[in-house]
């Protein structure tokens, strides 16, 4: 009998979902507005920022694909400019860019966090300007949840006044230097799809520095609709917003956010004592205590390439056990639909692709399913 299928990460309900879901249901809140939007939105705000720091504004959105089309409209970005990306991401980082008609350019890696390389960065920052294409904004991804060089980026984008789109999607609940991921960027995006730390089904986030972007960027989510009796549009919007119901979701879920952590965090952990004593892999810790990570996916990388001892092998061993895992993100810059993109940097997200693979790390596995994944491991191993 085929056994029952291990998820790389799944939905992880905590039981108050219902509750907010039922009153949209009396109340008839079932359109893209209502008392759990605001709720959520607001429970957002308190998670992100403390009682000592000013307070970002939080619109809750239909994607985390649909908050970063927005942060993007709203720097300004149009048909013909160049934004900087990383290239080890998610497509959902890149593709908003080509909504607009602008271009993408692609940023190598650095391999203590896997993200934005702060010496290629600078590097494509120089050389765009050299070209008279200064970059209109930058895309900063907090890859698998790792905290991204917050210090070292940020300094860089204000020395050439270039603003920051942090991509906190998988990413909520780590910090750098006790400070929340989400809080950094000029704007930023969250996402809580499906797989996420927590989700609302489907839906994401926009924050915000000001209150003005956070309302400019709601007009636009509800179809850019005038104030007027009748239904009057002097721009085009879109549908971007987020359903009363998913937001019910999304408050049950930030009731237990906390503790979704601490279960991915253990499942790090647990991939470390499964690798402690194997030369050849290594998984992906924080590089310093200035670092908290989520583990939102936990990473174990190969030492060597594609072999017969190597990460697609232990991909193929697990598949066979009914245990789901998955390579590194293929960067941006390998991907046919941006072969034509900029690119700066080496081969370091190549490499790190090549070696890399993302391991069951969902906060709702069981002792059993952890004994399953460290036997499959160990045989493939030995």
């Amino acid at each position: 009998m085929k056994k029952e299928k291990i998820w790389l990460s799944s939905p992880h309900m905590g039981g108050k979902e219902q509750q907010y879901i039922n009153e949209a249901f009396d109340k008839n809140w079932v359109a893209p507005l209502g008392p759990n939007v605001s709720g959520l939105e607001e429970d957002i705000q308190d998670f992100l920022f403390t009682e000592n720091t000013i307070k970002g504004q939080v619109a809750a959105l239909s994607s985390g694909t649909a908050a970063l089309h927005l942060a993007l409209i709203l720097l300004g970005v149009k048909r013909g400019d160049e934004v900087i990306c990383q290239s080890m991401t998610f497509a959902a980082s890149a593709n908003p860019i080509a909504y607009l008609g602008a271009t993408p350019v692609f940023i190598d890696s650095e391999c203590d966090t896997l993200n934005l390389s702060p010496e290629y960065l600078r590097e494509a920052v120089i050389d765009r300007i050299k070209k008279g294409k200064k970059p209109k904004a930058i895309v900063a991804v907090h890859l698998y949840g790792m905290p991204y060089k917050v210090d070292e980026i940020h300094t860089i984008a204000a020395e050439y006044d270039i603003p920051v789109i942090e991509d906190s999607a998988e990413a909520l609940g780590s910090s750098y230097k006790g400070k929340k991921c989400g809080t950094f960027g000029d704007i930023a995006v969250l996402s809580f799809n499906g797989n996420k730390i927590i989700t609302t089904s489907g839906g994401g986030a926009l924050i915000s520095k000001t209150m003005e972007h956070k309302k400019r960027a709601v007009y636009l989510a509800t179809q850019a609709r005038d104030d007027a009796p009748h239904y009057q549009h002097s721009e085009i919007g879109y549908n971007y917003r987020m359903s009363n119901i998913c937001a019910g979701i999304g408050r049950g879920q930030m009731r237990v956010l906390d503790d979704r952590v601490k279960e991915r965090r253990k499942m790090n952990s647990f991939y470390e004592q499964i690798f402690k004593n194997n030369s050849e892999i290594k998984v992906q810790k924080e590089p310093t205590n200035d670092y908290f990570c989520n583990h939102w996916l936990s990473v174990i990388f190969f030492k060597s390439g594609p072999n017969q001892f190597s990460k697609e092998g232990l991909r193929l061993h697990l598949e066979k056990e009914n245990i789901e895992s998955r390579p590194l993100w293929k960067p941006m810059h390998m991907q046919p639909v941006f072969a034509d993109a900029p690119f700066y940097g080496s081969n370091e997200a190549e490499d790190l692709f090549l070696r890399g693979l993302c391991l069951p790390s969902g906060s709702n596995l069981t002792e059993e399913d952890r004994g399953r994944i460290s036997k499959s491991i160990q045989n493939y191993i030995n």
